[in-house]
């Protein structure tokens, strides 16, 4: 049988279309890894301080922000468990005014409990 100029055999065209499927199932798994190496955010990170170790619990904050990380991340913190909080005692009024790090909810008016009075409900001591 004779083909049109331009056409393609049959089986020209189902190797040309295994190539193609081959191609997307590989583009699919390299997106399946890519999202497999993401990591599952830490429950809790423990910072040492001189008053009193601050346990954060990351999965009651997330709960509070209705599971959007970008509430905080990255403009108030990077992703990282070994990033510095720049929360420190003479650091606390200063993160309240420009609403950064831990204060820009733990202040007075923001979102959560002013940190000012407070000290017990982050720092424990033991």
């Amino acid at each position: 049988m004779m083909q049109a100029p331009g056409q393609l055999s049959k089986n020209a065209t189902f190797l040309l279309m295994r190539t193609f499927l081959n191609g997307l199932l590989a583009m699919a798994l390299v997106g399946l890894g890519v999202l497999a190496q993401e990591k599952a955010p830490p429950e809790k990170l423990v910072f040492m301080t001189k008053n009193g170790n601050v346990t954060f619990n990351h999965a009651d904050h997330i709960k509070r922000a209705n599971g959007d990380c970008s509430t905080c991340h990255d403009k108030l913190f990077p992703k990282s468990a070994t990033a510095p909080l720049n929360y420190k005692p003479t650091l606390h009024k200063a993160a309240e005014m420009d609403k950064t790090s831990c204060g820009a909810c733990h202040r007075a008016g923001g979102a959560a409990f002013e940190s000012k009075g407070n000290c017990a409900k982050c720092h424990m001591k033991g």
